[in-house]
């Protein structure tokens, strides 16, 4: 056994151990730690790939900036967890549907490395030699698979935008300003004149 070899099996068994542990910890907070971990696992595996602009991409944004703001917002947030695992058992059918689903289609992947292995790499795309990885890397993503990085902007955004809403609540007993009904005053509303004796206070 080689020692990229050895490498390889070590780093994909520490993120396939922490992913399993992401979905099955108790704590949300140890949940976080566990995808810091398995996204830096991740990001060996890039490296050992040759591809070292995916793995610092790996690194900056999805540990330095996701993960972590993951972290301060399950630490930061009031959620009742029990609350909200108890309606859990409910969703358990659809979910064992779609995790069959999932794993036959990685049954299939799979399989087709035995079945055909030539079709596996037909489709892949040649590699210059003389350019760099990031360079490349753009030139196919921002001309080949233009509509399809926008398309994954666009859900992106979309997810941002539900988890902004989900997560807008409004809690009795705050004060909020009403920018409307600040500008739809009336004078006599706001302003009142009050005749003073001379000699006293208000």
């Amino acid at each position: 056994m080689t020692l990229p070899l050895f490498f390889f099996y070590v780093f994909a068994t520490i993120t396939v151990a922490s992913a399993f542990m992401v979905i099955s910890a108790r704590n949300p907070v140890h949940a976080v730690l566990f995808l810091i971990l398995a996204f830096v696992n991740a990001a060996g595996l890039f490296m050992l790939a040759g591809a070292e602009f995916l793995a610092l991409l790996l690194i900056v944004v999805y540990v330095g900036a996701v993960a972590v703001l993951f972290l301060f917002v399950v630490m930061m947030l009031d959620v009742d967890f029990a609350e909200m695992k108890s309606g859990l058992l409910a969703y358990a059918p659809v979910g064992m549907v779609v995790g069959a689903i999932l794993f036959l289609e990685l049954l299939l992947v799979a399989g087709s490395f035995v079945v055909a292995p030539d079709v596996v790499g037909a489709g892949g795309l040649p590699i210059d030699a003389t350019m760099d990885n990031t360079r490349a890397l753009g030139q196919v993503l921002y001309t080949r698979y233009i509509f399809l990085f926008q398309g994954a902007a666009a859900v992106l955004l979309v997810a941002m935008i539900g988890a902004i809403v989900l997560t807008l609540r409004h809690r009795p007993g705050i004060k909020r300003q009403s920018t409307a009904a600040q500008l739809g005053r009336k004078p006599s509303e706001t302003v009142r004149n009050v005749k003073v004796q001379s000699g006293q206070g208000l």
